[in-house]
């Protein structure tokens, strides 16, 4: 591997890595704003989603220029592959920063509904599945990666829970329902959230081991957990 190929690899992995920490700060800042009814961190957040979004282009594009100037393979081309998929993730999970953050600003009644309903319960579990996925593209930690898989099915199960307190909220009391509806929407994208971070996990795992764990098969359990480990990172959560 010649010189500035190895130099523009290393650069490509440590702008990546500074959008995942951008955006892990955001998811962070967005569901405290919504838990807390922060307008100050939403406004943050707000504030900051173009720099995440000319980040993403930074990084599409050199990915571009690496994929044009070289030929790379093996590990080389997966981590190419990789950054690709992650990137577009973390840019898709800033987006719904953002969403979440404009419906604290926007809707102070959604912010209270959130908090009779304890939606820290799903705030807390999404944004650990975001952060972990993060710590395990950051460490090359495929063994962490693998637990964050089954974690997804514990936030869906978190989301219908919250979504189904919600809607016996809004029948009783019928003045909710706007605020209802847009936190319904906020519930939502947190789930989405977290099955963004499943994709950066399981490319995390195809860039370490050459494997893909996409469209796993589904078992009672939930999952199919035959070639990885069968531990979720919200189990024994100290919270």
């Amino acid at each position: 591997m010649n010189r500035t190929f190895e130099e523009d690899l290393d650069k490509l992995r440590t702008r990546l890595i500074r959008m995942g920490s951008l955006v892990e700060e955001q998811v962070e800042f967005a569901l405290r704003a919504l838990r807390e009814g922060n307008l100050e961190l939403a406004r943050i957040v707000t504030e900051r989603d173009d720099k995440i979004d000319k980040l993403d282009l930074k990084i599409d594009k050199q990915c571009q220029r690496i994929f044009a100037l070289n030929q790379p393979v093996a590990s080389d081309l997966r981590l190419l592959l990789a950054a690709v998929k992650i990137n577009n993730e973390l840019e898709r999970i800033g987006d719904m920063a953002h969403d979440i953050a404009t419906l604290v600003m926007r809707a102070p009644g959604a912010v209270e509904l959130a908090t009779r309903i304890d939606v820290a319960r799903l705030s807390s579990a999404t944004y650990r599945m975001v952060k972990s996925s993060l710590d395990a593209f950051i460490n090359n930690d495929p063994e962490l990666a693998t637990h964050i898989l089954p974690s997804d099915a514990t936030v869906d199960q978190l989301y219908s829970h919250l979504q189904s307190e919600l809607v016996a909220v809004m029948n009783a009391e019928p003045s909710t329902v706007t605020d209802g509806a847009s936190l319904i929407i906020a519930l939502h994208t947190m789930e989405r959230m977290a099955d963004h971070a499943t994709n950066i996990a399981e490319n995390v795992i195809f860039l370490v081991h050459a494997k893909l764990v996409r469209h796993r098969a589904v078992n009672e359990d939930g999952i199919d957990l035959s070639d990885i480990h069968n531990s979720s990172i919200l189990d024994n959560d100290p919270d």
